[in-house]
């Protein structure tokens, strides 16, 4: 099977226009005359995005979700969408799905401008698609790539309760129903990403958990880059289920579905919004954790990665 890296390696040599970003952040930034756009495309599949029974709208509002947090990690604001759809053979579960496109795309102030249908065979896994078009807020809106030795490392809200609301799910649990919530209706930080794109060296949320997204983020900016699993922030809610303990923090900073923002600032500068600051930059590469200041071994695993 190939992986994701491997096959993202294969595009790069098609993905040769300035507005690919070589294909190493998570949207194009398209540039036509004065102008540019923010363009993302998300794609959900039906028993690795989210489970089989999984409320239709909870689904439709997440593929919204999911690719105005990659708009907003440039801080970019929605402008508009096109969408693809396999076609169940569930008429009902349609359009309840479609029920709850029109609440998200309302509540994200994203007009539908059209997309595509297909039809799969029955029993076949559900495939759905958006592809999100922004305009940013900055000339340049932010990469993955232009952190500075000197920046700390920081990220909006709280991490982990995504990943903790779909182990509940999976174990047959509903509550807390804050973290069943986050993993179903995760929210974009759209206004968010447009004040602190004013100020980060780079930003991008955090979708495949915050340890593989920070490395990610390292590697881009050619620098390596620290984690103090101790700062990592955790929910009350997560906390209570889950504990705060290094295993606890750990497991949270691995798990994703989180879509906070991630960013790298001058840890002197004044940011716009509440954040929390969980590591920082310095020569060199890789990635490195401690607990409390005390080095912490990586996991074998740092994140999701299909493949």
């Amino acid at each position: 099977m190939t992986t994701e890296p491997a096959f993202i390696d294969l595009l790069r040599a098609l993905a040769t226009d300035p507005a690919a970003r070589d294909l190493n952040d998570d949207a194009a930034v398209l540039t036509i005359g004065k102008q540019s756009l923010v363009i993302t495309k998300d794609m959900l599949v039906e028993g690795v995005h989210f489970l089989p029974d999984d409320p239709p709208a909870d689904i439709a509002w997440k593929l919204v979700a999911v690719n105005a947090s990659d708009l907003a990690a440039k801080g970019a604001a929605p402008l508009a969408c096109l969408t693809g759809h396999s076609l169940s053979a569930d008429p009902a579960w349609d359009s309840a799905f479609v029920k709850g496109l029109r609440a998200a795309l309302d509540h994200h102030g994203m007009p539908l401008i059209g997309g595509d249908t297909v039809s799969v065979p029955p029993g076949q896994a559900r495939v759905l698609s958006l592809t999100a078009i922004g305009l940013p807020s900055v000339p340049v809106p932010p990469s993955r790539a232009g952190a500075l030795a000197s920046d700390g490392l920081f990220v909006t809200g709280t991490i982990g309760d995504g990943w903790a609301g779909l182990e509940l799910l999976q174990s047959g649990k509903a509550q807390p129903e804050g973290l069943i919530r986050a993993y179903r209706r995760p929210i974009a930080r759209i206004e968010d990403g447009r004040a602190l794109s004013q100020v980060a060296h780079a930003m991008m949320d955090v979708s495949d958990g915050l340890l593989i997204d920070a490395a990610r983020m390292g590697r881009a900016s050619g620098l390596a880059v620290r984690i103090d699993l101790a700062n990592v922030p955790l929910s009350p809610d997560y906390a209570a289920t889950f504990g705060s303990d290094q295993t606890a923090a750990l497991s949270a900073a691995i798990g994703g579905d989180d879509y906070q923002l991630l960013l790298a600032a001058d840890p002197q500068a004044h940011l716009p919004v509440a954040v929390t600051r969980v590591g920082g930059f310095a020569q060199g590469e890789g990635l490195s954790l401690t607990w409390n200041g005390i080095p912490v071994p990586l996991p074998e695993k740092l994140g999701w990665l299909h493949g």
